[in-house]
C-alpha cells in the first residue's frame, strides 16, 4: 500500500511505510539478511524525512517531480560501488550473512532510490524496478515466498509510479517558462 500511494504521489504512503519497515526489520533479522535489516532502519528514518519533505513546501501546494542530474548519476554509481564492496566484504568476512554481496548491492541501490523517492526524483522508480527484480530472486532463494511475491508486485507498482510521475514531470515542464525557470 505504501509503494502504491507513493506511486500515486499520495503523502499517506509515508506513515504506512513506517509501519511496514518496522515489521520487516524483524523478518530480515530472522532470515540473516543483515544488510536488508539495516536498510529497513534507514528506510524508517527516510520515511520520516520523506513525510516531512512532502508535507512542507511553503510556496507550493505540492513538491514537484524533478529529474536526475548527471552529477547525481555519477555520485550514485560511485556510492553504490563503494558501499557494496565495503559492506559486502564486511558481511562476508564477519557474519553468517546469506548472499553478502548481492544483499549489499541491493541495499546500496535501495539507499540511493529511497533518497531519490523522498526528494521526488523521477528516476527513483527505475532503480526500484531494477533492484526489486533482484530482490525477488533473493527472497525466493531464502524461502521468503510471500515477500518475493510482494516484491514482484512492487515491480509493477514502480512501473506505474514511473509512468505517473513522468506525466507529472512532463506537464510541469510544459508549464515552465524557459527563461525564468518559474511556472507560467
Amino acid at each position: 500500500m505504501c509503494v502504491y500511494l507513493a506511486a500515486k504521489n499520495n503523502i499517506w504512503g509515508w506513515p504506512i511505510a513506517i509501519i511496514s519497515v518496522v515489521i520487516y526489520i524483524f523478518i530480515f533479522l530472522e532470515a540473516k539478511l543483515y544488510a536488508d535489516t539495516g536498510l529497513q532502519v534507514y528506510f524508517l528514518l527516510m520515511n520520516i524525512y520523506g513525510w516531512y519533505f512532502w508535507s512542507y513546501k511553503a510556496d507550493e501546494k505540492k513538491v514537484p517531480v524533478c529529474s536526475i542530474t548527471p552529477k547525481e548519476i555519477k555520485l550514485s554509481i560511485l556510492g553504490i560501488v563503494i558501499f557494496t564492496a565495503l559492506l559486502g566484504f564486511f558481511l562476508y568476512k564477519r557474519t553468517d550473512a546469506s548472499f553478502p554481496f548481492i544483499d549489499s548491492f541491493c541495499t546500496a541501490c535501495s539507499l540511493v532510490a529511497q533518497i531519490f523517492l523522498a526528494r521526488k526524483v523521477l528516476e527513483n522508480w527505475l532503480i526500484w524496478i531494477f533492484v526489486d527484480v533482484i530482490y525477488v530472486g533473493v527472497y525466493i532463494a531464502k524461502d521468503l515466498h510471500l515477500t518475493a511475491g510482494m516484491y514482484a508486485l512492487y515491480i509493477f507498482i514502480a512501473a506505474m509510479g514511473y509512468n505517473e510521475w513522468r506525466k507529472e514531470y512532463q506537464l510541469s515542464r510544459l508549464n515552465t517558462d524557459d527563461d525564468s525557470g518559474k511556472p507560467n
